[in-house]
């Protein structure tokens, strides 16, 4: 095994049209160390969210590798994945559509506990609660359901949804583009404690290049579905070579294009 903990090889993805097939991704390859961050950049239906997805193998790559410390899981069959989904987790871009409106808090965080094979009840309560407490959310959050949270608590209980499983990956699939502008920081302040403390290894889905610049040290860059540039974030973003990520870089640094939700009084 080496020192890298995922190796992408060749990564194809395609889907279905009349047409015939739609190629998403086209032959990307990286790699990310244990412990590493690595961002995903590019515009809009670059690819980017399909290579999360693949990471997880919510999609099948109809070539490629994904080596998982030295396990292809892109060509492991369904009944093989359960492993996977718990060294592998994913926070989606959406926290008001990814927690179930008839669970509390609780039993959202609660539930990978029970996958995981936590039988007794009582066990899963209290590993939740302190799972809640680490994300900043307090002891009254735990009995309350999704529509009672801002959009920033909603998306720090999937996180902790997430820890749950006790991963040793984490993809971020534009897991602040929701948020409102003033919640973004602390949820991106929250990621990288939990980096530091635990050694997750991230990967990172965005087309903001300030959350790129907060949670990775290398980047890759997408233009329909290939690669267009990689290297160190802070060299590539200081001096990009290719139009795309200037483009990128113009539009981060242009307030006009700044995206996310005007403030709210709550976090």
């Amino acid at each position: 095994m080496t020192a890298d903990q995922l190796v992408v090889e060749g990564l194809v993805v395609e889907y279905p049209t009349r047409s015939g097939p739609f190629r998403a991704v086209d032959d990307v390859s990286f790699s990310v160390p244990r412990g590493g961050s690595l961002a995903v950049v590019g515009e809009s239906g670059s690819g980017k969210s399909t290579i999360a997805r693949s990471l997880v193998r919510l999609v099948t790559p109809a070539a490629g590798r994904i080596l998982l410390d030295g396990t292809d899981v892109a060509r492991l069959p369904e009944r093989s994945l359960r492993p996977l989904r718990r060294k592998v987790q994913m926070i989606f871009q959406d926290p008001y559509g990814s927690l179930d409106p008839h669970m509390t808090a609780e039993e959202i965080v609660a539930e990978p506990l029970a996958l995981r094979g936590m039988r007794n009840k009582a066990e899963r309560a209290t590993r939740s609660a302190a799972l809640l407490d680490r994300v900043g959310l307090p002891d009254s959050a735990r009995h309350r359901m999704p529509a009672e949270f801002s959009g920033g608590q909603r998306q720090r209980i999937g996180i902790a949804r997430a820890l749950a499983s006790d991963p040793e990956l984490l993809v971020c699939d534009e897991a602040t583009s929701a948020l409102d502008v003033s919640v973004q920081a602390q949820v991106l302040r929250l990621l990288r404690e939990l980096q530091d403390e635990s050694g997750l290894t991230f990967v990172v889905i965005s087309h903001n290049l300030g959350v790129v610049r907060e949670l990775s040290s290398q980047i890759v860059v997408l233009s329909r579905g290939r690669i267009v540039e990689s290297g160190a974030t802070h060299d590539v973003l200081a001096t990009p070579r290719h139009e795309i990520t200037r483009a990128l870089r113009r539009a981060a640094l242009d307030p006009a294009a700044i995206r996310g939700r005007k403030p709210r009084a709550h976090v």
